[in-house]
């Protein structure tokens, strides 16, 4: 494995969103190195990951750093394989909506568009585009093994997190679940936004309605975009 051909390929992808140098001094690390080489090794020991390497930073590739306004923070990928786009909750890979998206769409449908019809396309491409970043507090996880991979990525997510908060202060932060809301400590609470919700998934789990505080409402107040 080449991992300095296999860096400088991921960072010329982000190159042209402009996360190239918010991430450039983290891809060219010991720290990537060492995530890398760990999910490496595990492939060699048959323990597959999802999504594949060549998707893992497409949330960064489709955001525009430029029009970032809006900081969606999930747990980790869908755990089945060839479903992860690299975009959290997005499902672009097979165009089939997984539960957790189809809650997000329909209180999106409920709430913003009063229960008119909306969009129900599974690629969330179209709110990266719109400077959402749809990010997994891990990007990767092996298949069929929901969390596995949280700590490989905990370096990387508060390099992140730390970024944002320190030089591009102003964002919307929903933080989806426990373990993204454990990251919330990370987000400054004088200059940012927050919204604290339930991951879709545990209303998939339960059978019951997912409630969203009605926050794709209220952000909509404030930033222009389109759901």
């Amino acid at each position: 494995m080449n991992l300095e051909e296999i860096k400088q390929k991921m960072f010329d992808k982000l190159e042209p969103s402009g996360w190239g140098r918010v991430l450039k001094s983290f891809i060219f690390s010991g720290d990537f190195d060492n995530i890398l080489t760990k999910l490496y090794t595990l492939s060699q020991e048959d323990k597959r990951f999802t999504p594949p390497l060549k998707q893992v930073f497409r949330a960064f590739e489709e955001c525009p750093y430029d029009k970032l306004q809006i900081v969606m923070v999930g747990q980790d990928p869908y755990p089945t394989f060839g479903v992860a786009d690299g975009i959290a909750f997005s499902c672009g890979n097979t165009k089939q909506l997984q539960p957790s998206l189809r809650f997000i769409l329909d209180e999106v449908n409920r709430t913003v568009y009063r229960g008119h019809p909306g969009s129900l396309e599974p690629d969330l491409t179209r709110w990266s585009n719109q400077g959402i970043l749809l990010l997994n507090t891990a990007l990767t996880v092996e298949v069929g093994k929901i969390g596995s991979h949280y700590d490989i990525w905990k370096q990387f997510t508060a390099y992140l997190l730390d970024w944002l908060n320190n030089y591009n202060p102003g964002l919307v932060y929903v933080y989806m679940g426990k373990k993204a809301e454990e990251w919330s400590m990370m987000t400054s609470d004088s200059n940012n936004v927050k919204y604290f919700v339930k991951h879709p998934a545990s209303a998939a789990y339960n059978g019951s309605k997912w409630d969203s505080n009605d926050m794709f409402i209220k952000i909509l107040k404030d930033n222009q975009i389109t759901w």
